[in-house]
């Protein structure tokens, strides 16, 4: 049997990556039939099945996903070895993935994306926008950010961000129909607008208020998969929001909407930049990570 080309490797480890032919293909830069093609020749110098393809999905087989756990680890090693060569470099160069929720993108991210690029213009940088947690290693990030109790322990951890705060927010409008709550506990009586992590799990709305918390089990006509959506309908008086405050100062500057339980709703802390604490940190990580230290 002839061995395969270092490439026809990289081909297989990008397709088990994304596990989906078209988006290994745009990683490539190939058309999905040449992907199709590399795969099947792969397979047949190798004489075994690498994966199961349907039209609608691509799964590892119990070889695939062998030939897979033992090659990501020296591919890992010649990545970082190519990476030790930006040190000779004026200015780090590559790509760098991150991947972060929407309200991390739109409060941490998007403020420090253009003029780090525009200091590092040789770094390629993609942000993938999703509210659920991801294992930055298995999905082929560079790093992720994330509030920090939601981290595993062995990721090296950087508040990227300041202390946040939420606040519960409902329009004048709203209010003339609906007592205002003077605890949380008087929110069971109220409509709220409900958020729905992409676990399945509803958001139990959290207080604080000298050193007694509590967590509230709210309800309402409506549950949203993303908080930012929330704040329209909380304008028009559906029920009340509970949002990051930094969403809402326009609003409640401009009266449309109205702040209450403020002693309830103290300051936490806020996103966190994790990346794996056992591998070797590329250039462009590190000069991300070094640029976002200095514009905290």
């Amino acid at each position: 049997m002839k061995a395969p080309a270092p490439a026809d490797l990289s081909i297989f480890l990008t397709i088990a990556q994304h596990l989906n032919l078209s988006r290994a293909a745009i990683d490539l830069g190939l058309t999905p039939s040449a992907l199709s093609h590399s795969l099947r020749v792969l397979e047949n110098r190798l004489g075994v099945r690498l994966f199961n393809r349907t039209t609608r999905s691509v799964a590892l087989t119990e070889a695939g996903d062998r030939l897979y756990t033992r090659l990501r680890p020296a591919f890992r090693d010649i990545d970082d070895a190519l990476e030790d060569l930006n040190s000779f470099r004026d200015k780090p160069s590559g790509s760098l993935r991150i991947t972060a929720s929407r309200q991390a993108c739109e409060l941490v991210l998007l403020p420090i994306i253009s003029p780090f690029l525009q200091q590092y213009p040789d770094i390629r940088m993609e942000i993938v926008e999703s509210d659920a947690f991801v294992d930055v290693v298995a999905e082929g990030f560079d790093a992720g950010v994330r509030f920090s109790n939601r981290l595993d322990a062995d990721m090296v951890s950087l508040e990227i961000g300041p202390n946040l705060r939420s606040v519960v927010v409902g329009s004048p409008k709203f209010f003339e129909r609906h007592d205002v709550p003077q605890k949380p506990e008087d929110l069971h009586r109220i409509p709220c607008i409900r958020h729905r992590f992409p676990s399945g799990t509803i958001y139990r709305w959290e207080f604080e208020r000298g050193g007694i918390a509590q967590e509230i089990e709210v309800n309402g006509s409506l549950t949203l998969g993303d908080v930012s959506l929330m704040l329209r309908p909380a304008i028009q008086g559906l029920g009340l929001a509970y949002v990051f405050e930094d969403m809402a100062t326009r609003y409640l500057a401009e009266g449309s909407l109205i702040q209450v339980l403020a002693d309830w709703c103290p300051y936490y802390p806020g996103l966190h930049l994790y990346y794996p604490g056992r591998r070797h940190v590329p250039a462009p990580l590190k000069a991300f990570i070094d640029f976002a230290r200095t514009t905290r």
